[in-house]
């Protein structure tokens, strides 16, 4: 396991790595792209020409706020107005468990991106299943923190599952990393041994 931390970088760790696989300049849409931290850091420091899209109206007024290109709207149906090859990566980052149609959107992603990135919360981490085991009851840790009955999670996704996700439909995964992370999500650690119980978080890199 290798440690990273960024030096005065106020990015996630998750999206620091995730900002290391764009290339200079890249045309790059952000989905549910929050208060727009990827956006702006990959702007500064990559000139990429960015955009995002963002259900939250009060998230999007702060992207704007940044001078960032950001839409208000569903991520599912903003993506069908694109014409094909319109981006070099389309990033998909810790919202996959909260799409109601993941397989369409990541198709969607593809057709109008070379290259999609994906993230999302492992939910073959051993405390998830160590909780599950011992007391029967749904999850609680730091990157999944809901109650079933409150949780914006719709689906449960662990790194084995993306895998044969991407296998079956015919995706090619030129790239993936496995993390742990930790509170408050600015650090954390490449996950290189047994990933599939002990990362928190996995990163992938696809294409058609």
């Amino acid at each position: 396991m290798s440690t990273m931390k960024p030096p005065d970088n106020p990015l996630r760790f998750d999206l620091h790595l995730i900002a290391s696989w764009i290339k200079e300049g890249a045309r790059v849409l952000d989905l549910g792209c929050g208060e727009g931290s990827l956006l702006e850091h990959l702007a500064r420091h990559k000139k990429v020409i960015g955009s995002g899209i963002e259900r939250n109206e009060s998230r999007v007024a702060t992207c704007i706020q940044k001078g960032l290109t950001v839409l208000q709207g569903d991520i599912n149906e903003e993506v069908e107005d694109y014409p094909d090859d319109s981006f070099d990566n389309v990033i998909l980052s810790q919202t996959l468990q909260q799409v109601y149609a993941p397989d369409d959107l990541i198709r969607s992603m593809l057709r109008i991106g070379k290259r999609g990135i994906v993230s999302f919360p492992n939910f073959s981490h051993w405390r998830v299943r160590l909780q599950l085991l011992t007391t029967g009851h749904a999850p609680v840790t730091r990157q999944l923190p809901y109650q079933w009955y409150d949780t914006p999670n719709i689906r449960v996704i662990t790194l084995s599952d993306f895998r044969r996700f991407a296998r079956e439909v015919g995706y090619r995964i030129l790239k993936e990393v496995a993390i742990e992370t930790q509170t408050p999500d600015r650090q954390g650690n490449i996950v290189r041994a047994f990933p599939d119980i002990r990362a928190t978080y996995g990163i992938f890199l696809i294409s058609s």
